[in-house]
């Protein structure tokens, strides 16, 4: 889904694959993702870590006619160097000595859906000279095989960075930027509120909303870690305000910036709001509050009274 403005359209079938924002930057993004879909060109998302280039990479599948096929992504990042290319075109049995069966690669489990390289800035010059070759020649070859197996997959690749147009070698794709959440500052409350719904849900509660505070605080934060640092913060302020409304402090937004807690003093905080959630959640039973937590329930008991929170007055 795409919210422009205050207006929702639906796209994708579950919350989850929505694409939510109210800026004209973020309407840019999604008439670019759309006209993408549209075509089999690669597409090369550039942005901040954080800022849903994945997100983005499965939205214009989904919204495209490949949308049956499989998904498939690559993380350049996450593969030891000289694992790459066997992770995107496979490889026959006894190449790899440590390694010594077979392996069915990126490209063909993706057969004719979408592959994503991510951080495809770090993926070296040898498997990337040869995915530039199976994109202009449309067939591929493992790693210790000669032949030739027909490339039906489209790629996209994400990076931090716009990379260079030679990182193609000049291939024609099209180009897709995500800005930096602080950059698109009225993408922040349909944001905020699209992520509650969704941990809500997760979480098997009905939500409320933020407080004024909360949705002061939530414009006011840098979101140094984006979209994902704004997700994490609403699924934990979930787990401690339960069916309430979100506050400032449970998203831990709150407070004048010179006036700071002590660890203790945080921590306790921590706990009591916590408990509380929990509670409040199971209507009082420490058993399944307990189980919830994955704590032992003695223990779990003991930072109940430790806390001072009553369990009596959750049933």
């Amino acid at each position: 889904m795409t919210e422009i403005g205050n207006n929702e359209r639906p796209i994708g079938r579950r919350r989850s694959d929505r694409i939510v924002g109210a800026s004209r930057a973020h309407q840019r993004v999604v008439e670019k993702a759309v006209v993408a879909s549209r075509s089999d060109l690669p597409v090369v998302i550039s942005g901040p870590a954080g800022a849903g280039k994945e997100h983005l990479a499965r939205a214009i599948h989904a919204w495209s006619s490949r949308a049956a096929e499989p998904f498939v992504t690559v993380s350049c990042g996450a593969i030891n160097a000289s694992l790459v290319g066997r992770e995107i075109f496979g490889c026959t049995a006894g190449v790899y000595p440590l390694l010594a069966d077979a392996h069915t690669g990126a490209l063909s489990r993706a057969g004719g859906g979408t592959i994503l390289i991510d951080e495809f800035d770090q993926l070296p010059e040898v498997p990337r000279k040869s995915l530039i070759t199976a994109l202009s020649d449309r067939t591929f070859q493992r790693e210790g095989d000669a032949t030739p197996i027909p490339m039906r997959a489209r790629l996209i690749t994400s990076s931090s960075t716009a990379p260079p147009s030679s990182a193609l070698d000049d291939l024609q794709c099209q180009a897709i930027e995500l800005l930096s959440l602080r950059e698109r500052i009225e993408d922040v409350l349909p944001l905020a509120a699209h992520l509650l719904r969704q941990a809500a849900d997760e979480a098997g509660v009905k939500p409320v909303g933020f407080t004024s505070d909360a949705r002061d605080a939530l414009i006011a934060e840098p979101w140094p870690g984006n979209v994902r640092e704004l997700g994490e913060r609403i699924r934990q302020a979930v787990l401690l305000a339960g069916d309430g409304a979100i506050s400032a402090e449970a998203l831990l937004l709150a407070g004048d910036p010179d006036e700071v807690p002590s660890f203790k003093e945080a921590k306790r905080a921590f706990e009591t709001r916590y408990v509380v959630g929990l509670l409040r959640r199971c209507g009082g039973n420490i058993s399944r509050a307990a189980r919830l937590a994955k704590k032992d329930r003695k223990d779990f008991y003991d930072v109940i009274r430790r806390t001072g929170v009553n369990p009596s007055e959750f049933r």
